[in-house]
C-alpha cells in the first residue's frame, strides 16, 4: 500500500513539476504514474553505471555534474514513456532539479503512512 501511495504522489509531482517547467508535458495522469514507473526504472538500473563512469568528472565538480546525470536520467524516461516528454537538455535540467529538491519529501510523507 506504501508504495502505491508514493507512485500516487510522485505522478502528481511529474503533473506539478510539467505544470511549472516549460518544455516538460504530460498528457495525463496515466501517463505520469507510467513516467514515474520508468524514471524509477532507469534511476535503478541506469543511474548507478553513469554515476560510477562519471566518477572522477564528479569528483572535479564537486558531485555538480550529478545535475546533468540527473538531467540525461529524466530525458531517457521520457524517451521511454509515451505521454511524458521533456523537449531538451535544460527543460530536463530544471525539472530534473525540481524533482531532487521534492523528492525527499514525498518519501517521508510516505513513510510516515506506514
Amino acid at each position: 500500500m506504501n508504495l502505491i501511495i508514493k507512485w500516487i504522489l510522485f505522478a502528481l509531482l511529474i503533473m506539478a513539476i510539467a505544470w511549472i517547467i516549460p518544455g516538460i508535458e504530460v498528457t495525463g495522469f496515466l501517463g505520469a504514474l507510467i513516467a514515474v514507473i520508468i524514471i524509477a526504472l532507469v534511476n535503478t538500473f541506469i543511474k548507478p553505471i553513469l554515476q560510477i563512469i562519471s566518477l572522477p568528472i564528479n569528483f572535479i565538480t564537486l558531485g555538480l555534474f550529478s545535475l546533468v546525470i540527473n538531467a540525461l536520467m529524466l530525458l531517457l524516461s521520457a524517451k521511454l514513456s509515451p505521454g511524458f516528454e521533456v523537449e531538451g537538455f535544460w527543460s530536463g535540467f530544471f525539472g530534473a532539479i525540481l524533482l531532487s529538491i521534492i523528492s525527499p519529501f514525498i518519501s517521508r510523507i510516505g513513510e510516515k503512512t506506514e
